[in-house]
């Protein structure tokens, strides 16, 4: 785990905490998205990373972000500030974002075709996935001509290669055992 990752997970976690007792885990999550990227802008990191007072980074945030975030949020940034933490906010949007997927109980899965798939197979790829990690499933579809015919599923940690192309990998390092 990076050294944001640390720091930011005990920001990220109290605030969806919030936001699940709040009922607002969808407007949190689009909230702190939005300050994320803010705060991942070239002229407000070097912003964040020079001298300027707590006072300051919480006021031009408010300012950048004002039509974008609530209170609360802002509360968040403050105390953040407050800490000198503010240059973990993407990654406190990050966390926050994976805490929102499993308390959804969401996973996001990348699929490589050799050629695009049609409406009725990613429908029948969605619910067999489903089934098999017992969650609801974005899929996200790609195309790579290299992979000759089959699939690639990439899902978290899982890596489904039923692909020619890995078939024959697979084939070749045998062989040469």
């Amino acid at each position: 785990m990076s050294e944001l990752a640390t720091i930011a997970r005990p920001y990220a976690k109290a605030a969806f905490e919030f936001a699940v007792e709040k009922s607002a885990v969808d407007a949190w999550n689009e909230m702190l998205f939005f300050a994320g990227e803010v705060a991942k802008n070239e002229q407000i990191a070097r912003f964040l990373a020079g001298s300027a007072s707590v006072e300051k980074q919480a006021e031009v945030f408010a300012q950048v972000c004002a039509e974008q975030i609530n209170d609360q949020v802002l509360n968040l940034i403050k105390v953040m500030a407050e800490n000198g933490r503010l240059v973990a906010l993407p990654a406190v949007a990050q966390l926050y974002a994976e805490f929102k997927a499993e308390y959804d109980k969401e996973i996001d899965v990348d699929v490589i075709s050799a050629t695009e798939l049609a409406e009725e197979q990613q429908t029948n790829l969605v619910a067999a996935l489903e089934k098999r990690f017992a969650r609801k499933v974005k899929l996200n579809c790609s195309v790579d001509e290299s992979t000759v015919a089959g699939l690639i599923i990439k899902a978290g940690d899982t890596v489904i290669d039923g692909s020619v192309r890995g078939k024959l990998n697979r084939l070749a390092t045998t062989l040469q055992s």
